[in-house]
């Protein structure tokens, strides 16, 4: 048992200490939400929410590992998978994006980057329950899309994360170094237009 897993304990009011939390955390951010407020949210004592998260950063982490979650299923379920290449990439890469930059998405990061050292394993569980499930999911399709002929691929995993990285390009460093406090729309669609056009002059037939 690792040590997130053994300071985190279920108990018949989880699910609603989880609820209230995120509906404060997706509001006033992981720093602006305090515990009292959470706890008031959910229904719930001080008491007891203390004693399934005795941490504010563990239950932020349980938070978001929810919401990449259900984020990457909703994504890819509003995506017609049977469409072409720069249809289906290009609503993933602008969903994955969006989520990505959004600030929410940038705490999640910041804090898994903070807690490696005490709780490394909150990184993997991070990653599964949301960036792995987009990765499988996009593997699968460039599959589809091979056997179309649609595009050419040796090394499906590799374009799968290529395709990811490329839609970080400029807009995540800049957010990530304080360089940029938002990102807009019409930045996200230059930067995933780019992404495509250069993803398809490598894979595409």
């Amino acid at each position: 048992m690792g040590m997130a897993e053994a300071a985190v304990r279920k108990g018949r009011k989880f699910d609603q200490v989880l609820d209230g939390a995120r509906t404060v955390f997706m509001a006033d951010g992981f720093e602006g939400a305090s515990v009292d407020e959470i706890a008031r949210v959910a229904s719930v004592s001080k008491a007891t929410l203390y004693s399934y998260f005795p941490d504010k950063r563990l239950l932020f982490l349980e938070v978001a590992q929810r919401e990449c979650s259900r984020q990457a299923r909703e994504g890819l379920d509003r995506i017609d998978m049977a469409g072409p290449p720069r249809s289906v990439l290009g609503q993933a890469g602008r969903h994955f994006l969006k989520f990505l930059t959004s600030r929410f998405g940038q705490q999640i990061f910041r804090i898994c980057v903070a807690e490696s050292d005490r709780f490394p394993e909150l990184g993997q569980q991070f990653y599964n329950s949301g960036p792995a499930v987009m990765r499988a999911e996009i593997s699968a399709y460039l599959e589809t899309a091979i056997a179309r002929g649609e595009l050419q691929i040796e090394d499906v995993g590799l374009a799968a994360d290529q395709f990811g990285e490329l839609c970080k390009a400029d807009v995540w460093p800049r957010l990530i170094f304080g360089v940029s406090k938002s990102v807009s729309d019409a930045e996200i669609d230059r930067v995933v237009d780019g992404a495509l056009e250069t993803f398809m002059a490598r894979y595409g037939t």
